[in-house]
């Protein structure tokens, strides 16, 4: 008897606790009404700054917007005055995760259901679309606990499994037998809740086709991180959205034959000895255009892989475990120690697309991608893309825009979020600093402000210390 009571406590003591207290305790402002007083606008739509400017924020939503020196504050609102402050949208975030590399060099992808959300939430990411799933139920769920207010997090867009073909390396996705297989695929997960599909690095064009056929007649788009099809052809199929841009197209790859993907290194090297402005790659643009197909930017991902890049952060290596802070250290070093110049000189290459392309007329969104080596961090790196953007020669407004407003617009919802204007959701991020002169201020994020919510971003990321790469 003594043996059957001990084992049942040990069982009770074994059972999972709430995953999260709600959001209550990461809450700093949450009165009805707020007043932000003597502030700057940066309102995401490409417009230029406007200084000394009041926002009065009612019930989740902004109400008006004025000159500080005529806009009158209700007598019932909190008020903060906050000169020397900026205020911009909260980033709509359209390649995120919420998984992490296990290990360098190992291909199995841990979900981190528990801190993503959190420090995407603050690095003021008010909407994240997640660009692909190792755990499509779990993504669900989260986005139902968020939803419910008993996470905290941004409002996710959850996309469905990969759509991925034969030959992937990684064992925790499902490879489709056929083009039948992918119209299944997506009926069964566009009937539990998901809103986007993205389709992987092996698919066929058979199957993308039929993929993108059946998301269609479902109201449902379809992005991609493609190899096996080159991004013209993927746009004459009819995806909406391509991931990581130039970088990964293989359309310009010696030797490349249909359906197949070849090696990474070769599609770097043929990026790194490509002309930006040749008319082969021009027309790529134009034709990308003509079939409004969408890019995204994932500059930090790539930022990551070039030497002493980024900029270390001690808040970065301490929300990781101690082993995936060596595991990340290990990778770091050894992209400094044994620079070959071509991971640098690709990623100035796609900045360099990225920029042709909007002066086009594409539209250009971004996202962190937290895979890689490691470098790329959930909520970090969507604030790294920022400066990467600027880099690429954006002004910080037409950055602040691709991280914001354009998000909105692919995803439809730009009616309510992605900009800063009356009767919009109140979906802001507070900067202590000026990022139209300087972008690296967007770092100084003293309130992420969702639905009219103020979060507090520093108790978010204490919450999470030494827990990425875990949970």
């Amino acid at each position: 008897m003594r043996l059957l009571v001990l084992l049942t406590a040990s069982i009770c003591l074994a059972q999972p606790t709430r995953l999260t207290p709600g959001v209550q305790p990461f809450i700093s402002i949450s009165d009805p009404v707020i007043a932000l007083v003597h502030v700057r606008i940066i309102d995401g739509t490409g417009s230029a700054p406007t200084e000394d400017q009041t926002i009065i924020i009612n019930n989740g939503r902004i109400s008006t917007i004025g000159p500080s020196s005529s806009t009158p504050v209700p007598a019932t609102a909190r008020r903060m005055d906050l000169p020397g402050h900026t205020v911009i949208p909260g980033m709509v975030a359209m390649h995120e995760h919420l998984f992490y590399p296990s290990g360098e060099g190992i291909p199995i992808y841990n979900e981190q259901a528990y801190s993503f959300p959190r420090l995407y939430l603050a690095s003021g990411v008010t909407t994240a679309r997640t660009a692909g799933s190792m755990e499509p139920y779990t993504d669900l769920n989260v986005k139902a606990m968020v939803d419910s207010a008993r996470a905290p997090g941004p409002k996710f867009y959850i996309t469905g499994p990969y759509l991925e073909g034969a030959g992937s390396p990684i064992e925790q996705l499902h490879r489709l037998a056929d083009a039948d297989d992918a119209r299944r695929t997506v009926e069964y997960w566009a009937g539990e809740g998901i809103t986007s599909f993205k389709a992987y690095m092996h698919i066929t064009r058979a199957e993308l086709t039929a993929a993108v056929e059946t998301a269609h007649k479902l109201g449902i788009k379809v992005t991609g991180h493609l190899c096996s099809i080159g991004f013209r052809e993927a746009a004459a199929i009819g995806i909406d959205n391509l991931e990581h841009g130039l970088i990964v197209d293989t359309e310009f790859d010696p030797g490349k034959t249909p359906d197949n993907c070849p090696s990474q290194n070769l599609t770097r090297d043929t990026l790194v000895n490509l002309d930006i402005k040749s008319a082969p790659v021009q027309q790529t643009i134009r034709e990308l255009v003509q079939h409004n197909v969408a890019i995204t930017s994932t500059l930090a991902v790539f930022d990551a892989g070039a030497p002493h890049r980024p900029p270390l952060e001690q808040r970065f290596l301490d929300v990781l475990t101690p082993q995936s802070a060596i595991t990340y250290m290990a990778a770091r070093a050894r992209a400094s120690d044994n620079p070959d110049g071509k991971a640098l000189a690709a990623l100035k290459k796609e900045q360099q697309f990225e920029y042709d392309f909007v002066k086009a007329g594409g539209l250009l969104m971004s996202g962190v991608d937290p895979t890689g080596n490691g470098g790329a961090m959930a909520g970090f790196g969507d604030l790294r893309n920022l400066e990467l953007l600027v880099e690429a020669e954006f002004t910080p407004v037409e950055a602040i825009k691709i991280a914001t407003l354009n998000g909105a617009k692919w995803l439809k919802i730009d009616d309510r979020t992605g900009a800063i204007a009356p009767n919009k959701q109140a979906d802001l991020i507070l900067i202590q600093g000026n990022p139209a002169a300087k972008i690296s201020d967007v770092r100084n994020i003293k309130v992420v402000f969702k639905d009219g919510v103020g979060y507090d971003p520093d108790k978010l990321i204490k919450s999470v210390e030494h827990t990425v790469g875990l949970h």
